[in-house]
């Protein structure tokens, strides 16, 4: 079926557009753009009230039957601990990255992986979704838990721009409520998470 409406979460404009032009204007060139079409105007305005993640195309992989799905999984990276560090989210049962944050010099891995979760909460809130968050990441959990990211690294001049973030996650964890579970990844089971940078 042919689409004829165009939804936009994210853009230069957000909303219902009647052409594939008219939403092109609004997302070509626009980061983070976020827009799908749809046959009608009723399943466009329907998508409006859903987060814009429940409509990204999922292409099918093998997952356990214990998988809750849909769901999101985080992991992070770290050249060296520490090291230049990264974090991301991905839909678990296609792999799909949704979110990459940048690299941030003098991080660890628990760092990442707490920043990724804290990441991927304040995203679901934004959205009204309560979709569940794997990680493979104990520490990180806990941390989320007790709203406090209880790392050892010491903070210096390379790492000043990623402690102001860890601070800031604190803050949203203690202001925030949330209703999304944060599950633990099976990885002896299930493999390795879908969020892996694959760098082992």
């Amino acid at each position: 079926m042919k689409n004829h409406f165009y939804t936009v979460w994210k853009g230069r404009k957000t909303g219902i557009f009647n052409s594939w032009e008219e939403c092109k204007e609004h997302t070509f060139g626009f980061k983070g753009a976020q827009y799908k079409g749809f046959p009608t105007k009723i399943e466009a305005e329907n998508a409006l009230k859903k987060p814009y993640w429940s409509f990204v195309e999922k292409k099918t992989l093998k997952i356990d039957k214990n998988i809750e799905t849909p769901s999101i999984a985080v992991d992070a990276a770290c050249s060296g601990n520490p090291g230049d560090m990264e974090y991301r989210g991905v839909w678990t049962d296609s792999g799909k990255q949704i979110f990459r944050s940048k690299v941030y010099k003098n991080g660890t891995n628990n760092i990442g992986e707490f920043l990724a979760i804290v990441h991927c909460l304040a995203l679901l809130k934004q959205q009204n979704s309560d979709l569940p968050i794997y990680s493979d990441s104990v520490n990180a959990q806990l941390w989320v838990k007790n709203c406090k990211c209880k790392t050892k690294l010491e903070k210096n001049e390379e790492n000043e721009e990623l402690f102001d973030l860890i601070a800031r996650a604190e803050v949203w964890l203690k202001e925030n409520s949330y209703t999304n579970k944060i599950l633990k990844w099976n990885t002896e089971n299930w493999g390795e998470i879908p969020a892996d940078f694959g760098r082992k």
